[in-house]
């Protein structure tokens, strides 16, 4: 059959000045090339929309260790892809499943290097892209859990909450704490991901719940939220409590910021009287994580001990609405807009 010669791409077309929207985006026909030397052609199957892109759109932030979007480019992310074609002295033939980093567009042309098979037989294959490997590393990385440990996943119905609840238990975890803004998230975080309370603030003093959800205090933190409720957990940790700072979508859900910062007061005193460890994640600073929670992550989804909730998006036109629905809060789990 012959080769596909036009792709789908979502672009920015301005700069939005709050939340961005619909009308923010752009989605063109273009011209797709032929495969040159090296390169392989994929088709994606599905792509993942995550809070995280207010930071790159905004171009706001420093040091970011992905670069900025600007007006007229292509929006990109964690995707799942089939190789349509390939180099035939190369490792991957057509068929083959792949993981990337060229979301946001339906088909495109890149070097080989830049895609990672997908294990033959693997449970389910979607579940490469949900961003999870990031709570992972930060529960064994940056705030290793300990048996018996009590510990707090902020933005647990989020992508990477939703997983990481069910990663702490199986790390050894005694009693595991959420967070979220939606009491019908709440109560399905506790009644099907194994978290034993979900907080929801609003309404009475986060610190007053969180002491009263951990009165003998926390041992781990996975802070993907920054603001007060990081705050609060620094008020309820014990001595040598571990935090993972992995994202902070107090800042990037704030309307009245620009997205590239998320201030949060914290108790310097209590950090050093209690010998805290407050320590930022990112995946590329542990390069070996990867196939480890590859292959941790299969041999879980294949023993039912661990399961993936998703939001799907059918369609890729749909995928400005889908970060809409992201910062609103209209989602549970990883968001993927399905090709």
């Amino acid at each position: 059959m012959p080769l596909p010669t036009t792709a789908r791409v979502v672009r920015l077309a301005a700069r939005p000045d709050g939340l961005p929207g619909p009308e923010h985006f752009t989605l063109a026909e273009e011209p797709l090339p032929a495969p040159g030397p090296g390169e392989v052609l994929v088709r994606n199957k599905a792509f993942l929309v995550f809070p995280g892109l207010r930071i790159l759109i905004s171009g706001q932030g420093s040091n970011l260790p992905v670069p900025h979007i600007a007006p007229g480019d292509a929006l990109f992310g964690p995707a799942l892809g089939e190789v349509l074609a390939a180099p035939a002295d190369g490792p991957l033939r057509p068929g083959d499943l792949v993981t990337h980093m060229h979301g946001w567009r339906d088909r495109l042309v890149a070097d080989a290097a830049q895609f990672t098979p997908v294990p033959d037989g693997f449970p389910d294959p979607t579940a490469l892209v949900s961003a999870a490997s990031a709570g992972y590393g930060g529960l064994t990385r940056s705030a290793p859990v300990r048996p018996g440990d009590v510990v707090l996943v902020t933005a647990a119905a989020g992508a990477v909450g939703t997983l990481a609840g069910q990663i702490a238990r199986l790390l050894g975890a005694a009693r595991v704490i959420g967070t979220t803004r939606s009491p019908a998230k709440a109560e399905r975080l506790t009644a099907e991901l194994g978290y034993d309370t979900v907080l929801v603030p609003g309404g009475r003093p986060f610190a007053e719940q969180l002491a009263e959800a951990a009165p003998e205090g926390l041992d781990v933190v996975l802070d993907l939220v920054g603001g007060e409720q990081l705050t609060a957990a620094v008020d309820a940790a014990r001595r040598g409590a571990r935090f993972a700072l992995v994202g902070a979508v107090s800042g990037q859900l704030d309307p009245a910021r620009r997205g590239g910062d998320s201030p949060a007061v914290i108790d310097s005193l209590r950090v050093t009287t209690h010998g805290l460890s407050l320590r930022g994640f990112t995946l590329l600073d542990h390069p070996d994580l990867e196939a480890e929670w590859r292959e941790r992550l299969g041999s879980w989804l294949s023993s039912g001990k661990l399961v993936f909730p998703r939001t799907p998006v059918a369609g890729i036109e749909r995928a400005p609405h889908a970060l809409t629905r992201v910062f609103t809060g209209d989602t549970f789990g990883a968001t993927l807009v399905e090709l």
